[in-house]
Order: C-alpha cells, then structure tokens, then sequence
C-alpha cells in the first residue's frame, strides 16, 4: 500500500506519524524495550499528547534478531499466529548515552538514542540494511484505518527475491505486492501461496511475522526502501543473517518449519482423469492399460473433482452411478502397482449431505450473527469447515480415514483460497488475519490424517507460512502454452526461495488443450520437477491424444528421471533437513555470478544439476553457463562457462547439465522412482579435479516396494562412497552400507565423454581408474 504522493507529500487524506528517537531504553537479560515517541522530545511537556511506539528488540536464534512494534497494545488480536521457533539464545546487549544494541552471533541491530530515528543492521562490520528518519510508524488512511509500517534501506545494487509464489519477474524491485490469498491463475500479480519472507542479495532475509494482509513496496514507493505494512495496531519482523542465500534459507525454516520428506513413489509420473472431462472405470482402466502397453512407467492416479457427485462437493462419497465399485477399482490399481490421490477442497456443498451434519454439529464457518456462512461461488450454497475448532476438524479428518480404509494414498488439497472477512470463528480468530491463515489449517488437517498411515504426501494449491512443512504444492490454473509454462516455472523458483522444498505444475497446462509442441516441451519440464503429473482442466493428458512423439518423449523423460533417483531424492533429503529447494533459482546456488541474479528461465535441480525448459517450439533456447566446463548430461559433450549458449533441441532433449566436479549417483532401474537405490548404483564422476575428495550418500528410500503400501521411507544412508582424484588416478572407496553391486564412471576431462566403468561385485570395497 502506498501511503505517500512522491518522497516529500502524504497522499489525500492520509496522517503519518513516525519514530523520532529511541527516547527510552530499557534491558533485561535478552532484551530491549524502546519507547519511540512520534514527536521530538525537548522538554517534559512534549511527552503528554501524541502516539508512542513500543519497539522490542529479541533474538529468537543466533544470527536472527526479531523487531517488534506495537501501538495499541490492546487492540492486537490474539490469534492466528504463526508457530516460529524460539531458542532464546545468549545475547550481548549495550545500553549507553549515545545508541543501545542487541548482538545475536554475527548479526548486531543499534538503535541511535537522538534525532533522527535511526536502527541499523550489520554484520562483520558491514551494514545491511537500516531503518531511518521516516520509516517506522503508523498511519490513518482517509477512512481513519489504522497501519503499522516500516520501511528497510535498499543499497545500490541490491536485489529482492521471494514473497511467495509469483508469476511475474523472480527480481521484485519495483513491485508492489499484497501478501493476501487468491485464485488467481498464474498469470497476473495475485498468487495461491503468499509468504511475507523475502532475501537479498546482500545477505540478509526479513520475515514479517503478521498471518494477514501485508502490503509491500519494494523501492515502488521509495525506490532505495523496501516498505512493508499491515492494518492494525502492531508489526513484528525478524532480521536473518546469512551471509549467503542458503544459509538465510536454513535460518528462516529452522524458525518456520522444514519440509517432511515425501515417500519416493511420489517422484514418479501422476496420471489424472484431469477435470471436466467425461470418465468412469473404464477410461481409467484404459488410460492405466494404455500406459502399460506403451511401456510408460507410471506411478499415481489421480481422481479429480467428479469422483464425487456434482453439487455435493465435498460429501466424500463416490458417485455410485459412474464408480459403482469404488473398493474394486481401487484394489484393481493397487495390484497393478499404482498408488491412488482423490481431489478434495474444504468447502461443503449444500446438497451434500455432510452439510445439514456439519452445521448442526457446529462445524461450518458462521457469520457474526450465527447463521451458516454460504455463498454460490464454485458449489452452490456452498460453506467452509471451521479449521479453528478441534471437533471440526476432527470430524473432517473421520471423512478421510474412511478414503484411507478403502486404500486411498493421497489427497490433493485444492482450494483454501477464497476466505471470507465477514465471519466469526470458533476460537475468536481475527478474520481478517485467518483469511491467509486458513489453508494452513486446512492443510494441517489432510497432512496429519496421511501421517497416520505412513509418510504423508499431498498435492496442495493455497499457502501460507508453515505450508512448506506439508508438500507438496503445485502451481495452480495456468493455460497451455509457452507463456504459461515460462510463468508456471518463475512461481515454483520463486516459491523455494520462500523455504518450499517441494514444487510441481500441471504437465501440458491446465486451461485448453495444449499444441502437441507445447506438451511436449512442457513433459521434459514436468519430469526434471521434484513431482511430476499430468493434469488438465477440459481435455485429457495421456500422451498418445496428441501424437506418438509425444509418447516416446514421455517415455524417456520418465525413464530418466527414475534413473536419477538415487540423485534426487538426496536433493529430498536435504530439503527436509535443511529447507533448501530441489528446485533452485541459479542465484541461491550461485550468489557470487551476477550473471545468475535475473534469471528465472532456469535452474538448479538440486546442487549439480542445471536445467533449461525449451519455452518455444522450434527448439532455440538461450542459456547461462555458470563459470567452469560443464557436461551434458544427454550426450556427454562438455559446455564452458561464464557466459550465454545458443542452442536448438528437438523434443527429446533440453539443456541438462551436471557441475564440473560434481558425482552423480544414478540408478539400476528406470521402471519406477521408488527401489534399492544403492543395488547397482554408478557413482558417475565428471571432471574431478586433482586433489578433489567428494562424499556422497546414496539414501534409502526404505524397504522394497510392493503392490501395497510398505513402512515409510526414512531417507537415511542406503551407501555411502567417498571419490577422490589423486594425479591422474581417481578412486571410490565404500564408507558404509553394503550394496550388492556398485560401479565408478569417469565423465569429461582427459578421456572421452563416455569414459572408463568399472564394476565392483559384491563385497568389493574400492575400484580405481587410471585417467
């Protein structure tokens, strides 16, 4: 929101009433307390009349300081709020004449004592960012709402990223965003999942700790501040030290929550009835059946919307006239290795039955004078569940357990978005803050019901801080074109820098029937994603529809994507435990590249990993080449960076490059995502340097699958190899774990692209490869 016309005037009818000094200080053991009048204070006089704010500097966990403002103390809500860690770790405080300061590991805040304001933010004796003269305050609109606002210096250069998932350019300089649920598509500046988390370039991230509307500029309204408010009467912000990218990423989920880890038949190919279409047991039996002939490994199938009976959603019962056997089928795909994921929303229709149940029962979302809160949008008289109430939820998650009984596996949680203001729920909470607030509840719900049956995993839509502990999320309504898959991957990068370690889209485009260009272009995407699925609104998505290329396209991206298993799914792991995306803007693992810091038509899958979508139907792609000589992973030829490739690809191929130095475990098997990774597993090793040593663990994606759900995955070590280069001889030594066969293939560097192998047979230890 803006509140001024230009740098010197206020807008019509708006009053601004900002921090002059830290007038007075205050400290216990782990804290300061700061009354900031909004008015020089030179005589005793002036302290009566006029707003004072209350600033509380504290440290929740080293190298992160939390600012919280407050105006009127007894008009802040009490809740939603949003769970973050707090360590209450030692601190180092300072009060004298001139400044007080709060030091927490690296990252030190000082607060100047006179006129102007001023609270600066350094580390290693270097400035971040400042709050200055103008900055901090509150201000009255011309209706006389009230916002609490703070405004952060921008240094020249400095870039913005993150704020969630947004279609528009990943750099948001010059962007004003709302940080407010909506089912908008992908294609305008409204966005499913809102995350009041942004870093910079600078190497620093600031969370806004507010669950409802927060409004930023960043350098719109001032173009050397990043500005970011809330109606209401109080703000809290945390600073988070890096210095780099990932090292703000770890610190800002360790406060917020890191991703579980989702079961390894999740990263195999999602096939779905997709929306509107017409279907019954016998087109999923003859799209399951016709994936089988053309020998495309699939893994999921999903039911959309209408497994249910129209105007009954949700009631959580099959439509007796198109699935009249619902167990059977369900039994049927098990057998043939498929896991099951029903559509599901929040939302409860008026003809279903559930909804005389819940609103009798006190379950639906009430309006300030009782009644049931209903409108017609998406199903008619439509009601929402009251997430805020322990029996509601209780009684939804009844509904699941009995989806689960028949051996459903997953649910996709769509919808969560369209929240009203003008309700009472049941636990008080402010509406306006639940607005955002509610899909994370909701979500929590779904997630904790499938945690009961082993590791969960869903496919949710909506957002809000914490959503990234329940993957996985996709990128909502998009049309199928180019346009549309370009706007699709800039979300999903966007969202990991928000701490989502989990991101997927709809293979092909949700909206139309995609060119059978676009849908293949879109398949080499969708399988180089951390999940992949085949999904559309109108039209179905199996490949044979739009000609047989596009069948042997999904074939071997399929394949390869099982192939790479071992790979990916420790790029899983690390997302779980440390909150680093699989999916990764080019500047979260590059920082130091400036030739990294705008780009959103690539990325990093995982650390080694560069990938670069086709976005056109000729095959011509411009790339960045990170510095040093990379491999194609599709044929072996080596690409030299920094700088700009040209290039042209036909549908089956794409640029796919490994890091210089990286090793790259690849697997025995391309049939399906989830099996032994460390049986037959080559340590594939491309251009180690000499003296290079690398460590690399094959996880575990728990015991072997079999036609019905097995124990969980705990991705711990299956194996564990360390590759050294040593002159010209490069050796892997097994650590630990006891694969029954494992191999050593040298990439690059001064033998061919497709170098030496050796195999190790079971029990052997070592192998050695003379360049």
């Amino acid at each position: 929101m803006k509140f001024k016309d230009g740098y010197w005037r206020l807008r019509p009818g708006v009053r601004a009433d900002y921090a002059t000094a830290a007038h007075d200080v205050t400290a216990d053991a782990r804290s300061l307390r700061i009354l900031a009048p909004a008015r020089s204070i030179t005589h005793r006089g002036y302290t009566i009349d006029g707003p004072v704010l209350r600033v509380d500097l504290s440290s929740p966990m080293p190298h992160v300081i939390r600012v919280r403002v407050v105006h009127f103390a007894g008009s802040v809500p009490a809740a939603p709020v949003f769970e973050v860690r707090d360590d209450a770790p030692d601190v180092d405080l300072a009060v004298d004449a001139e400044q007080a300061s709060l030091t927490s590991g690296a990252l030190t805040v000082r607060v100047r004592r006179d006129a102007p304001w001023e609270m600066t933010f350094s580390a290693g004796g270097r400035e971040l960012t400042r709050s200055a003269g103008r900055s901090l305050g509150v201000m009255r609109d011309p209706g006389d709402r009230h916002f609490t606002v703070e405004q952060l210096r921008l240094s020249a250069g400095e870039l913005v990223y993150g704020l969630g998932e947004r279609f528009g350019p990943l750099v948001r300089n010059g962007q004003s965003v709302d940080i407010w649920n909506e089912d908008g598509g992908t294609s305008s500046d409204l966005a499913y999942k809102n995350i009041p988390f942004y870093l910079t370039n600078r190497g620093y991230g600031v969370f806004v700790n507010h669950p409802g509307r927060v409004s930023f500029e960043v350098g719109s309204e001032t173009v050397s501040r990043v500005q970011f408010s809330a109606e209401g009467h109080d703000l809290e912000y945390l600073v988070i030290h890096g210095p780099t990218p990932k090292d703000i990423l770890r610190r800002y989920t360790a406060l917020t929550g890191r991703p579980a880890l989702p079961p390894a038949w999740s990263f195999g190919l999602w096939l779905s009835t997709s929306f509107t279409t017409d279907y019954d047991e016998a087109t999923v039996t003859s799209f399951v059946d016709g994936m089988a002939e053309r020998d495309l490994p699939l893994s999921v199938f999903h039911f959309d919307c209408f497994w249910m009976r129209r105007y009954r959603w949700c009631d959580f019962e099959w439509d007796p006239e198109v699935f009249p056997d619902p167990e059977g089928m369900i039994r049927r795909l098990k057998e043939r290795g498929l896991r099951v994921c029903l559509w599901i929303n929040p939302y409860i229709g008026q003809a279903s039955a559930l909804f005389d149940e819940g609103a009798a029962a006190g379950h639906l979302l009430r309006r300030p004078d009782g009644t049931v809160w209903q409108d017609d949008h998406w199903q008619a008289g439509r009601a929402l569940v009251d997430f805020t109430s322990p029996a509601a939820r209780e009684w939804y998650a009844g509904k699941l357990r009995g989806l689960l009984d028949m051996g459903v596996d997953a649910f996709k949680t769509d919808f969560g978005e369209r929240i009203p203001t003008d309700v009472a729920y049941a636990d008080g909470a402010d509406p306006e803050r639940m607005h955002n607030y509610y899909t994370l509840l909701y979500n929590e719900t779904v997630h904790r019901v499938l945690a009961e049956r082993g590791a969960p995993v869903q496919f949710a839509r909506s957002a809000t801080v914490g959503g990234q502990r329940l993957p996985v999320h996709w990128g909502g309504d998009c049309e199928s074109t180019f346009e549309a898959m370009a706007e699709s991957l800039r979300g999903g990068l966007s969202l990991g820098l928000a701490g989502f370690g989990f991101w997927s889209h709809d293979i092909g485009g949700f909206e139309g029937r995609p060119d059978p260009a676009v849908f293949k272009r879109w398949v080499a995407f969708g399988l180089l994603s951390s999940h992949s699925r085949l999904h559309g609104s109108s039209s179905y998505r199996v490949p044979w529809l739009f000609d047989e290329e596009s069948v042997d396209v999904l074939r071997s991206f399929t394949r390869l994507k099982a192939r790479l298993m071992p790979y990916l799914y420790g790029a899983a792991v690390e997302a779980a435990a440390e909150g680093l995306p699989m999916m990764r803007a080019m500047q979260l693992e590059f920082p130091g590249d400036r030739g990294c810091d705008h780009l959103d038509a690539q990325y990093m899958l995982g650390p080694d990993l560069l990938v670069a979508p086709v976005l056109s139907a000729d095959g011509d792609i411009s790339y960045y080449v990170p510095e040093g000589t990379w491999t194609r992973l599709l044929d072996g030829e080596t690409v030299s960076g920094p700088g700009w490739r040209t290039e042209r690809h036909g549908f089956d191929s794409l640029p796919l490059l490994v890091r210089p130095g990286a090793v790259l475990p690849t697997g025995a098997r391309e049939d399906r995502p989830d099996y032994d990774y460390a049986d037959g597993v080559t340590l594939n090793a491309y251009r180690l340097a000499d003296g290079a040593r690398r460590t690399v663990t094959v996880p575990s994606p728990g015991p072997s699958p079999g036609p019905s759900p097995g124990p969980s995955p705990d991705g711990g070590a299956g194996a564990v190899f360390e590759v050294s280069r040593t002159g010209d001889r490069v050796r892997a030594r097994r650590v630990a774990g006891a694969p029954a066969r494992w191999s050593l293939r040298l990439h690059g560097g001064p033998q061919t692209s497709d170098g030496p192998r050796v195999t190790a047979e079971p029990g052997t230890d070592d192998i050695e490869i003379t360049l």
